[in-house]
């Protein structure tokens, strides 16, 4: 019986802030920690999407292609998909689903699984382009994004919302995914209007935070806190 508690994270957002691109981890492990999640692959492929036990990845050429077992990720999220809240929404603006959310739920200090599944009057999306060494930093790599638009989409978002305690783990506040149903458009989500969506809401009681010991550049690495913090904020826009 899987553990639909626990939310698994190998990586952290702060390790990608200097350029650590390398893929630590191979999806098809990472995939034995849960069925729904997001992340990025090796060198910043593209964004990954885990739908249904699959992973995805909207590539910068805008394309969406499924990620091999043997692929490697550098920093990703999974869980087993088991939502306590659910809840039908109409006619909103993504800062209209956060403030329902907020106001509704006792969630601000708890890491929350988020799906909506359903139909958006529009979504706009960014993929970051795949890097070559030397790595460049986080912020550089966001500077030279490609953003995706779609309207009348139907599909799923994936994601997280995570407390401002723990910033620099992962991004405080929602860090989202997204992919319409006839996999062809995705990516981190910047913003969206939603038409008519079901709105799925899991909290855990485990983070489980995975480091890559393998790697001598994350364990020789040196991190300025502030760097971090001004780097995933820029980034993670």
């Amino acid at each position: 019986m899987v553990d639909t508690s626990r939310l698994f994270q190998h990586g952290t957002l702060a390790l990608l802030v200097p350029g650590l691109f390398d893929g630590t981890m191979k999806v098809g492990e990472l995939l034995k920690h849960g069925d729904t999640g997001i992340g990025t692959t090796d060198a910043l492929g593209g964004e990954m999407i885990i739908l249904d036990g699959v992973a995805y990845l909207v590539t910068s050429d805008g394309k969406v292609r499924t990620v091999a077992e043997n692929e490697t990720t550098p920093f990703s999220n999974a869980h087993f998909y088991h939502a306590k809240d659910k809840f039908r929404l109409q006619n909103c603006k993504m800062f209209d689903l956060e403030k329902k959310i907020a106001s509704e739920y006792d969630y601000q200090n708890l890491f929350v699984g988020i799906k909506l599944t359903g139909d958006f009057k529009n979504v706009k999306t960014r993929s970051v382009k795949a890097q070559a060494k030397p790595y460049p930093s986080l912020m550089d790599v966001a500077k030279d994004q490609v953003v995706f638009t779609e309207d009348n989409s139907k599909g799923t978002i994936v994601g997280y919302y995570s407390p401002a305690l723990f910033h620099g783990m992962t991004a405080s506040g929602y860090h989202l995914h997204y992919l319409n149903s006839a996999l062809s458009m995705g990516g981190h989500i910047l913003e969206f209007e939603i038409e008519d969506v079901v709105v799925e809401l899991q909290p855990f009681e485990t983070v489980e935070q995975h480091f890559p010991i393998a790697s001598s550049d994350f364990k020789q690495a040196e991190f300025d806190l502030k760097q971090v913090h001004a780097g995933i904020t820029e980034a993670e826009k």
